[in-house]
């Protein structure tokens, strides 16, 4: 019988997104719950060492097992459960997928920095430091539609949640992050239709990151005043 899941989550969280993005696309039935990372239950905290989200429970004979770290729970999601393949079979593909996903977690801290960030200098230098970063996805990208071609991947459940912040800026400002890479909006249109990624965040989602933006004063919604 297949192990009971249950994902930690935030309604926020582009990690969590990846989870189930990647539990959705193997037809996998969890329980997620979400929980408020600004007054974290403790029982949350005893089981989340680096007190973040996500966090997958594992249901298993011997009591209930804790992973963290997204990269980790997607791997353990693959190894385990059943559906579609979600990782190259071959070695040398599998670890360049890997690299890309870590790639994708470098443009989520720059990310971080844009959205929250007051400081005119600091926005525009997260700004060009993800535009450099998506150059660098251009030159990586095939014919498509997902990033290795045909087959959805977790690269493309790694990119897919970083696309969604832009559904939010692209209503306030231009950031022209993708002016220069076709390949890299083709592919954000591709991911925008799934529908694991559509059904991985609430239909509030733009308002909180909205509300996200107003208690951090963000230089974005000056910009876009």
């Amino acid at each position: 019988m297949a192990a009971e899941l249950k994902l930690i989550s935030h309604k926020l969280c582009p990690y969590v997104q990846r989870a189930v993005i990647a539990l959705t696309e193997k037809g996998v039935s969890f329980e997620r719950i979400d929980i408020d990372l600004a007054s974290k239950p403790d029982w949350f905290l005893k089981i989340s060492p680096l007190g973040k989200v996500p966090v997958l429970q594992v249901a298993t004979d011997a009591g209930d097992v804790a992973l963290f770290e997204s990269n980790v729970i997607c791997e353990y999601i693959e190894d385990t459960q059943g559906g579609a393949k979600l990782h190259p079979q071959d070695a040398l593909k599998r670890a360049q997928h890997r690299a890309w996903m870590e790639f994708g977690s470098t443009i989520l801290s720059e990310l971080w920095g844009l959205e929250t960030t007051g400081d005119p200098a600091i926005f525009e230098s997260k700004r060009q430091a993800i535009t450099a970063k998506f150059a660098r996805v251009e030159a990586a990208l095939g014919a498509g539609p997902f990033f290795a071609g045909k087959d959805f991947s977790l690269v493309d459940a790694v990119f897919a949640p970083i696309f969604r912040y832009f559904d939010v800026f692209d209503q306030l400002i231009d950031l022209s992050v993708f002016s220069d890479a076709p390949k890299v909006r083709a592919w954000r249109s591709e991911l925008a239709q799934r529908p694991s990624v559509r059904s991985a965040v609430g239909a509030d989602y733009p308002q909180l990151l909205r509300a996200f933006l107003v208690r951090h004063d963000a230089h974005m919604l000056k910009l876009a005043a």
